[in-house]
């Protein structure tokens, strides 16, 4: 009995600080939304004025709020597919974007532009279908095609090489349509250097809700990832389905992403950082842990759209640019943090 307690007491403490983490990105979450609402272009004379301006109500209900919301749900999303990619290749450095789902998203995107944007039946086509609808089949076409190259996800050498192939043919198809058509060069570039500015209530439906499917899909599926952080021999023998699970898990990372991108565009470095950001604090299965990163996603994400509307004020940063830079400044930090500790991170 006493070695059941004393075995049974680091997990009973590995519970309490996940508790205690998810309790503070919880607040956190909330603490930003509140922030989010009160920084914008016009400071906050529009939060003060609300009650009798109708022009800063419509500030506060249809711009600011749906997009702090929108960073919030993206976040999520590429918090839970970081930890989802990083699970199931069993790689610390794989994200979101490990197969050329970002570059297929963004052909998908470019493609439905220059077929649809010039066109009588634009607009319903795009209500029909959206943008989000093009980026996930961009982003489902360009991982069926990485696995297909790799033949499968056995070889992590070999996935890797295959998504930057996949990568690089899709980013220069991506060049080649805005060469082809230069009337969406501007819509393009805000969408490859990631932001918020536009994203409305609809956007947020969208993302919630696939938030919700993904989330369940994945967190139902964790004891996959955590029979394979044990090893593909043993998560056999343990008697799991692994080419069905993979599959699915691979859909699950290809709608998250996918659906991110399509509504934020190309923010770096988020689904990468936050499983990492998690377990510096806490060691926990990949039950828990998808969830936690979904919340540390949506801080990460939702502080670097605030800090892009408020360093530079009345103009803003992308917030890709600047996910980029602090997201890299945290991998070298990182990076020196293990040297001479061995070749991995």
């Amino acid at each position: 009995m006493r070695a059941d307690i004393q075995h049974g007491h680091p997990l009973a403490r590995q519970q309490r600080q996940a508790w205690v983490l998810a309790a503070g990105l919880l607040s956190a979450c909330v603490s930003l939304l509140v922030l989010g609402v009160c920084v914008g272009s016009t400071g906050f004379e529009s939060l003060m004025n609300m009650q009798r301006d109708p022009q800063a109500m419509q500030i506060i209900a249809e711009i600011r709020l749906p997009r702090t919301v929108g960073a919030l749900l993206a976040g999520a999303l590429l918090g839970l597919a970081g930890a989802v990619s990083q699970g199931l290749f069993r790689n610390p450095l794989a994200d979101p974007y490990l197969l050329g789902s970002a570059s297929g998203a963004s052909l998908g995107v470019a493609l439905s532009m220059a077929l649809f944007g010039l066109s009588p039946m634009a607009t319903h086509w795009l209500a029909r279908i959206g943008l989000t609808g093009a980026a996930f089949v961009g982003a489902v076409l360009a991982v069926m095609l990485t696995l297909l190259l790799a033949k499968g996800v056995q070889h992590t050498l070999r996935l890797l090489l295959a998504g930057v192939v996949v990568g690089v043919v899709l980013g220069a198809l991506t060049s080649l349509t805005l060469l082809l058509t230069p009337e969406i060069m501007q819509a393009m570039q805000a969408f490859m250097l990631g932001s918020t500015g536009f994203v409305g209530w609809t956007a947020c439906v969208i993302m919630a809700a696939v938030l919700c499917l993904t989330l369940l899909a994945a967190w139902m599926m964790s004891h996959v990832l955590d029979g394979l952080s044990l090893g593909e021999a043993t998560a056999q023998s343990l008697g799991l389905r692994l080419p069905q699970m993979r599959m699915a898990l691979v859909g699950v990372l290809a709608l998250a992403t996918g659906t991110a991108v399509a509504q934020t565009g190309l923010i770096a470095f988020v689904g990468l950082a936050a499983p990492h950001l998690v377990r510096a604090v806490v060691k926990t299965t990949h039950g828990k842990l998808m969830l936690l990163a979904s919340l540390m996603g949506a801080v990460l994400l939702t502080t670097a759209d605030i800090l892009a509307r408020w360093l530079t004020a009345p103009q803003e940063l992308p917030v890709g640019v600047l996910t980029a830079v602090l997201g890299g400044g945290y991998l070298l930090w990182l990076m020196h943090r293990h040297t001479g500790r061995g070749p991995g991170l």
